[in-house]
């Protein structure tokens, strides 16, 4: 198995196997890239920074070449969830890889964190709060066990402070304040209720905390974690120096000076807002989480299906139609699979998620109920889903009814801009033939692919038995004039 994760500062990999129920890392690698200082004012990726990140991914697919598409996942965090325009790179990046690149929300990114802290971690009783300094984000959770209760995501990470107040590595105490200002003023909307919940552990993870504590360690051999007289020794040093790169600490390489200070900035408000004494600094983070994850979808315990499930619950829908959708569309493609280039895994199973939730918008209003579920589903918190994936999903259920606007699948990532059209047509005959929400069996039915004409054949005589099935199937011809596809339908 192997996570890959394109950070805004390193991109990481780590390749595992899993034997007897626990992880044993057999490689890691690490390039500093440096994407989130590529980032422009209009928000677009420099052809430097692009140029860095497909190189490294180049580095990166030779060593993932003999392992299962399946055994891989790639995520994205904070530059790429800020990067406009970035379909171009998406697809280099990916040629590059050999794999394709999920863009995680800062929610999930926490999510990840945890768990990889979490399983990473010794078992102990009382809350945990966790810290990860990233290049462009910094996520806070408040979990218990292997459980994340409280997820944060702000957006500061140790490239932009760096950038922002110690250009080039320059530090001083007039720096440092402005800089805690700025930290100070993002971790205001969670100060107040992170120190209500409270917590019995603090853990920080990732590359600017190790950096940190490697830090403390070379000023103090026998420090044990990060503590605020560490830190303060730490920025006595540095301003005493005037730059990072000349306080002449070994444990700071070249690379890691550039945006040293941004981080240090940002550990050391976090501290003062959360009244932290103590700091342990824990192995795991993210991508550690998601080995792990991807051993939940491989052990049935996939967190996406749970997240299906609340959703479900949220908001009220009718679990015997979604079934009898779900059941109809699988049905579909099992026909067409192979023709269509949608016999994966992650095909079937965005149908059936889409077949599951296609009516979560009728909580909303029936008034356009299709376009309020899309809506939902593209911009809710859903644990265990990237965005693509949400938009996806979203994809399907906009256009599970009325006029199919094939367009916005161009939006999607390859392949996905291809097979979404395809699945949301097979969800839309699904649900036309579910209309009725009637429990009685569906007739057998045959769905052929003849260019880019669909052919639906029922048995002898049901049409003539049932027209309001044949109005209806008329009326669907008619939205689909103009898409990819036309429709007929005999028996």
């Amino acid at each position: 198995m192997a996570a890959v994760d394109l950070g805004s500062n390193s991109f990481h990999m780590i390749v595992a196997r899993y034997v007897q129920g626990r992880l044993v890392v057999v490689d890691r690698l690490r390039e500093m890239v440096r994407l989130a200082a590529g980032l422009g004012a209009d928000g677009r990726l420099s052809r430097e920074a692009m140029a860095r990140a497909v190189a490294c991914l180049e580095r990166f697919g030779q060593r993932l070449r003999d392992v299962k598409a399946s055994g891989v996942r790639v995520v994205g965090t904070n530059a790429l969830r800020k990067a406009h325009r970035k379909q171009d790179f998406l697809v280099r990046a990916r040629a590059a890889l050999g794999h394709p690149i999920e863009i995680i929300s800062g929610i999930e990114e926490a999510r990840l964190i945890y768990k990889g802290v979490a399983q990473t971690m010794p078992s102990e009783r009382g809350r945990r709060l966790v810290v990860d300094i990233g290049g462009g984000s910094t996520e806070l959770i408040i979990g218990e066990g292997q459980q994340p209760r409280h997820l944060e995501s702000l957006y500061m990470g140790c490239v932009s402070q760096s950038q922002e107040y110690f250009s080039g590595g320059r530090f001083s105490m007039k720096r440092l304040r402005r800089a805690g200002v700025a930290a100070r003023q993002e971790l205001e909307s969670i100060e107040n209720s992170y120190r209500r919940i409270g917590w019995e552990h603090a853990i920080g993870s990732s590359g600017s905390v190790h950096a940190v504590f490697d830090a403390i360690q070379e000023l103090d051999p026998a420090a044990t974690g990060i503590t605020r007289e560490g830190l303060d020794a730490l920025i006595e040093r540095l301003a005493a120096a005037g730059s990072v790169r000349r306080a002449g600490l070994q444990s700071i390489s070249p690379e890691r000076a550039l945006v040293f200070a941004g981080g240090l900035a940002i550990l050391n408000e976090v501290f003062d807002a959360l009244d932290l004494e103590h700091m342990r600094v824990a192995d795991g983070a993210l991508r550690e989480g998601l080995l792990y994850d991807m051993i939940g979808r491989f052990t049935a315990e996939d967190v996406r299906v749970r997240t299906v499930r609340a959703m479900e619950m949220r908001f009220h829908v009718d679990e015997a139609q979604a079934s009898r959708v779900e059941t109809t569309a699988v049905s579909l493609l099992r026909q067409v699979a192979s023709h269509w280039d949608l016999d994966e895994p992650e095909a079937e199973l965005a149908l059936r998620w889409a077949a599951r939730l296609h009516e979560i918008g009728l909580d909303v209003s029936h008034s356009q109920y299709h376009k309020h579920g899309a809506y939902l589903l593209e911009h809710a918190d859903l644990p265990g889903f990237a965005r693509e994936e949400q938009r996806l999903l979203a994809f399907l259920v906009g256009g599970h009814r009325r006029k199919l606007v094939v367009g916005r699948a161009q939006e999607l990532v390859p392949p996905w801009d291809g097979r979404a059209p395809r699945l949301a047509l097979l969800l839309r005959l699904a649900f036309l033939l579910n209309r009725a929400r009637s429990g009685r069996a569906q007739p057998a039915l045959r769905l052929s692919v003849r260019g880019r004409q669909l052919l639906l054949r029922f048995p002898r005589g049901w049409l003539r038995a049932h027209p309001l099935t044949v109005a209806d199937l008329e009326q669907e011809a008619e939205y689909l004039k103009g898409s990819l596809y036309t429709l007929r339908a005999s028996g």
